[in-house]
């Protein structure tokens, strides 16, 4: 698994290499920007931003990490390709005929608020006058909570580390179909944690929690100390410098796999928090693990929303829904050259989506049936677009 991952990388930069010094990579760049209807439309994802990536590698999901000079490294890499760094609001402008730009646009947004972004991506956006939004799970700020995901990988590693066989019985049904394929070795903890929260609300994952470390005997070392998530006076001040905020649920609540009155709840309670912790308008929404539906979709426009962005990785196009805001998520690997550097080609390729028109890039569709009818959880559809996987 290590080895092809390897090989991948090791073709997927060389490729760049190629795209990039025989100028494919302008040409791709001049080809999407006439499919976007003049002007490309670029936004990006981040979650955490650390001065320390080897380290925290070794605790955390691999995919929601990027060390602090990478991230430096993209801002500069956009404007090197010919975008402008814009906020959120002048995209949808655009896209909606508005303005006209002038430039490709890049919008930067983080997803949920971990206090990373205010320590090391916040200093760098100020200093280089760069916009961003970041994505509030409000019931998280200014708290000492862990999302469910970070719990989750914790406890796991925590079981492989003590080669510990869970008693089944004990824990819900679906528990069987997360740690199995882990503890015998065919995912890693990082896939198999992102098949399985696409599947199963918020219910299952904090059921299999609690069921885990009561097994493991508890104790502090079962919560996991990185992951901390900013406080209402670094997201006053951040929002102080001009930076936006936009909602992301209560409780970073997958809404496809809940009913409507829940729906209606994380998405008015989310936003009406900020706006009152804030004393801004909130008017923009991020979708966990990048799902939605035309119920969502009509919820967020009747309370006010004017965007909703998915974990799609497609073009965006002018005249397109707002509300289905195509976004790349990305993280370290994504700029790993052939010897585990950092490879400007492959930076610049990913953000021209060089591998997306070479239909090497495999996007997963974002827009689901709403699985709740009356009450009853009803059939799934296919594995999430999130961004929890481990490979670029």
């Amino acid at each position: 698994m290590a080895t092809a991952r390897v090989l991948r990388r090791a073709v997927k930069a060389a490729a760049a290499g190629v795209l990039h010094y025989s100028g494919m990579r302008r040409a791709m760049a001049a080809y999407r920007r006439v499919q976007s209807g003049g002007r490309r439309i670029l936004i990006v994802s981040y979650h955490r931003v650390v001065s320390d990536f080897t380290g925290e590698l070794q605790r955390s999901i691999p995919g929601l990490l990027i060390s602090q000079e990478t991230f430096r490294r993209h801002i500069e890499e956009a404007s090197a390709a010919g975008f402008d760094l814009v906020s959120i609001g002048d995209a949808v402008d655009v896209m909606a005929g508005r303005r006209v730009a002038k430039k490709d646009l890049c919008v930067i947004t983080f997803d949920d608020g971990y206090r990373d972004i205010y320590r090391y991506a916040y200093p760098i956006l100020k200093q280089l006058g760069v916009p961003a939004i970041t994505y509030l799970p409000t019931a998280f700020i200014g708290t000492n909570r862990r999302f469910n995901h970070d719990r989750l990988f914790h406890l796991l590693r925590r079981t492989q580390e003590r080669n510990f066989q869970p008693v089944y019985a004990t824990l819900p049904d679906a528990s069987l179909s997360l740690l199995g394929p882990i503890l015998s070795g065919q995912k890693t903890v990082s896939a198999a944690l992102d098949d399985f929260i696409g599947e199963h609300p918020t219910r299952v994952l904090t059921a299999i929690i609690d069921g885990l470390e009561q097994q493991l005997g508890g104790g502090q070392d079962l919560v996991p100390e990185q992951g901390d998530i900013m406080n209402w006076d670094e997201v006053r001040r951040m929002a102080r410098d001009g930076f936006e905020f936009g909602a992301h649920t209560l409780g970073h609540t997958v809404l496809t796999l809940e009913p409507q009155a829940v729906v209606e709840q994380e998405i008015l309670e989310s936003k009406r928090t900020i706006e009152a912790e804030v004393g801004i308008q909130v008017r923009d929404f991020a979708y966990c693990n990048g799902w939605y539906s035309d119920e969502i979709i009509r919820t967020l426009a009747s309370h006010g929303f004017r965007s909703g962005v998915t974990t799609e990785d497609l073009p965006n196009r002018i005249g397109g829904d707002p509300f289905t805001l195509k976004r790349k998520v990305l993280w370290e690997n994504f700029s790993l050259g052939m010897l585990g550097d950092y490879s400007s080609p492959l930076t610049g390729c990913q953000l021209d989506d060089c591998f997306g028109l070479l239909g090497v890039s495999r996007p997963v569709p974002g827009r689901r049936t709403h699985s709740y009818r009356n009450g009853l959880l009803g059939n799934l559809v296919t594995r999430p677009g999130s961004s929890l996987t481990e490979a670029p």
